[in-house]
């Protein structure tokens, strides 16, 4: 028996997962890892945790389950997308900590770019829009205030990507610095065209082409790495939100898939060819095997799954992520409307200086309202983003299937089926994040065909929408008053 070892490297957790030549999960392990905010608006990681927290759960997982390294046919990485490391490549040590996906540091100089005209150019080279969401900006913060990274960049001895170089450079004692195309295509520096890093965009972040990975096929021979001194390859890298396409089977131009994890991000595969959008929505690549590319339409909602968090961490109303579906059946009306503008609005609004807020609070709102507000933003601000796509492409949908963690929560999916007014198709691994790149890892290793992993894919629920269509519409509407009201809060130039 053959398995393939995957690496899930993501925004709060590590986890590592066994799955077999059926297609089945076997093992996994996870760790947490902390969350760092030095500043408001600021969000960082320590990228040795990042590395340490990711190599003990790969060592956990394939201890647990008694598998020889020798039976590994390939490993598969995925990644929290446009988190930016910077490190050294002599030493293979951090400059500072990693700049967050989420983190808002460099709105005010996004902002600029706009005003100076840029975001037409950047959207026909990256298919991207100018937000402090994606890696030039993170890079270009890093080398002007961090004064090693200035100097070590001079000397061309400084490496800079996103999570899955980090590891893979990690993984090969600084033999590699390598990413794929999924995840150089959310940098602001890639062509998604030409397939290469761009000169027009690198002069402008003032980031030096030296300093930046090798881009390969998200399918393909990255090279082997050594574990318990055995040599595997590593056969599958993209970034989380497309392995989840992949892992959702959306193979054909069309299908959708919704992830709810730290954010949620719909995806529609757009077939060969990148659709720019006009709505606010991004073209992004999907997923690479040889010379042959897929591209994807995405919409990106930035506080998701960390809302729940939130309300596990911060304000202390669960004990358990799990327990929000217990206190959202036990809540009163529905006057009470959540924003989680925590760090800005994502697609379509793209607004870096909104921030959250709560409205609708009455004498008697408790607990389990504020929770089912809470649970309730997530189906909101995903209808905002189906709209948009709908609007985009002329296509209507009738189903979206929906993965993450928060899509093991029954309330939340019947609650998003009724606001959306189509079905939601849940599958029965709803981590198809790291069976995406699993797959991914398992093509190239010659475990199976992209047609075959059609046949392994399998549903565990539907739901139906039930709410009727006048409920449907106030609600909604309170939720657009709402979101309103949170856009453009803080201050800027």
């Amino acid at each position: 028996m053959k398995y393939i070892l995957t690496l899930d490297q993501g925004t709060t957790s590590s986890r590592a997962m066994l799955i077999d030549e059926s297609g089945e999960v076997i093992g996994s392990a996870q760790k947490e890892f902390q969350q760092l905010f030095p500043h408001p608006g600021w969000v960082e990681h320590d990228p040795n945790e990042i590395w340490t927290s990711q190599f003990s759960v790969l060592k956990e997982v394939l201890k647990n389950n008694r598998i020889a390294v020798n039976s590994i046919a390939s490993i598969g990485i995925t990644n929290q997308r446009e988190t930016t490391i910077a490190w050294n490549a002599e030493t293979g040590e951090p400059v500072c900590n990693a700049i967050v996906w989420q983190d808002k540091r460099t709105s005010d100089y996004c902002d600029h770019l706009k005003k100076q005209g840029w975001s037409e150019r950047i959207q026909k080279k990256t298919g991207l829009v100018i937000d402090s969401y994606f890696s030039a900006t993170k890079m270009r913060w890093i080398l002007e205030h961090v004064e090693e990274a200035e100097k070590l960049a001079k000397n061309k001895n400084l490496r800079m990507g996103t999570v899955d170089s980090w590891l893979m450079f990690k993984l090969s004692n600084g033999e590699f610095h390598k990413t794929d195309h999924s995840n150089a295509s959310r940098s602001l520096l890639f062509n998604i065209h030409t397939l290469d890093w761009d000169n027009e965009l690198l002069d402008l972040f003032g980031v030096p082409r030296h300093c930046l990975a090798d881009v390969l096929p998200s399918i393909g021979d990255y090279g082997k790495v050594s574990i318990n001194n055995e040599m595997v390859p590593i056969g599958g890298v993209a970034g989380d939100q497309q392995a989840a396409l992949y892992g959702q089977m959306c193979f054909e131009k069309g299908d959708v898939k919704n992830t709810y994890g730290t954010g949620c991000f719909m995806l529609m595969n757009t077939g060969t060819k990148p659709h720019l959008s006009s709505v606010g929505m991004l073209s992004t690549i999907a997923w690479s095997h040889g010379d042959h590319v897929q591209y994807a339409l995405e919409g990106s909602v930035f506080i998701a799954g960390a809302a729940i968090q939130w309300l596990r961490d911060g304000l202390r109303l669960l004990d358990h992520a799990d327990d929000s579906q217990y206190y959202a059946e036990r809540a009163e009306g529905d006057e009470v409307v959540v924003v989680p503008a925590f760090v800005g609005l994502g697609a379509p609004h793209w607004d870096m200086f909104a921030r959250g807020a709560i409205f609708g609070l009455t004498r008697d709102t408790g607990k389990a309202e504020l929770i089912k507000g809470t649970l309730q933003s997530l189906a909101f601000q995903t209808k905002d983003v189906l709209e948009a796509m709908q609007k985009e492409t002329g296509i209507e949908l009738n189903l979206l299937r929906a993965d993450g963690g928060a899509s093991a929560n029954n309330w939340l999916m019947q609650f998003q089926a009724d606001v959306l007014n189509i079905a939601i198709e849940r599958p029965l691994n709803v981590e198809s994040t790291a069976m995406g790149v699993s797959y991914m890892a398992g093509v190239q290793a010659g475990l199976w065909t992209q047609e075959d992993l059609v046949k392994i894919n399998r549903t565990e629920q539907e739901f139906q929408p039930k709410m009727h269509a006048d409920q449907r519409r106030k609600l909604y509407s309170n939720w657009l008053k709402a979101l309103d009201r949170t856009k453009d809060w803080i201050d800027h130039e």
